[in-house]
């Protein structure tokens, strides 16, 4: 069985709706799909039905977009939507509006632009949805006639003049609320974290001990030594592995189904696939 197991759709910063999503994994050939978009479970319904449509597997999933000095997402499945999940999403809505103000006050005066929450807002396909930084570089991108990928990089990262850390979880909120809504939470991507590697291991030993469930070994970002150093770790403390292609829209290096991952029968029990497994 193929999966993968990390895909936006235009509920966040992905360009697709969930049924583009589901055709073009179809054509892929991947087997199982989690549409993983950032901070909500918007559409859940809209994405397990285009997905049933192609003859799909399909588990629930979000990535909540944690930070902890530097992007420490963390992908939950199998979440339910329950008062602790609501009033999580209301806190990210309210304090992704506030970081977006920061934003781009902090855009506008760098780039002697004037670009406002209603041009950001415009970008994003789904409105009550949290609003993305992407959508936020988007709107500055076209007001600067700049790529938006190397104005992130740029001006948005971490860092960068337009940083904001207003309103961002810790990895330890996205920890708690995943499991507060029945789900399991596993570490994304890793190798992307922008911390030195015992600092990084420290932190993974911290969110291990306080009950991470998985680490996402297989991304399309990790090369194989890096993915082979996270299975690792994963084995020796016990943790369940996935993987994803981390998708975002036709036309970027990264392709649904790719890296090619398969599942094993631990991961597929705990996704509620199988009713035992073993590794």
């Amino acid at each position: 069985m193929r999966a993968d197991l990390h895909i936006h759709t235009y509920y966040s910063d992905g360009r697709h709706t969930p049924a583009e999503i589901a055709r073009m994994a179809k054509e892929n050939g991947v087997d199982l799909i989690s549409m993983t978009d950032h901070d909500s479970m918007d559409g859940m319904e809209e994405k397990e039905a285009a997905a049933k449509a192609c003859g799909l597997l399909f588990v629930r999933g979000w990535e909540v977009s944690a930070y902890a000095g530097c992007k420490v997402h963390v992908l939950g499945y199998r979440c339910q939507k329950n008062a602790i999940y609501e009033a999580f999403l209301q806190e990210r809505r309210e304090g992704a509006l506030l970081r977006a103000e920061d934003i781009l006050k902090k855009a506008n005066a760098f780039l002697g632009v004037h670009v406002t929450i209603g041009d950001a807002v415009a970008e994003m396909a789904v409105k009550d949805s949290p609003i993305h930084t992407m959508h936020i570089v988007r709107a500055v991108a076209k007001a600067a006639g700049a790529s938006p990928s190397e104005l992130y990089s740029a001006l948005f990262d971490v860092g960068k003049p337009a940083y904001s850390e207003i309103g961002r979880p810790s990895p330890f909120d996205a920890l708690e609320v995943i499991h507060r809504t029945g789900g399991i939470a596993v570490l994304a991507h890793p190798a992307r974290i922008g911390m030195g590697e015992e600092e990084k291991l420290r932190l993974m030993d911290a969110l291990t001990d306080r009950g991470l469930d998985g680490i996402e070994t297989l991304h399309s970002q990790h090369t194989p030594e890096e993915t082979e150093y996270f299975g690792r770790y994963a084995r020796e403390r016990g943790l369940l592995t996935t993987g994803g292609s981390d998708f975002h829209a036709e036309g970027s290096p990264r392709k649904i189904g790719l890296p090619l991952f398969e599942p094993n029968d631990r991961l597929l029990s705990a996704l509620g696939l199988r009713s035992t497994g073993s590794e």
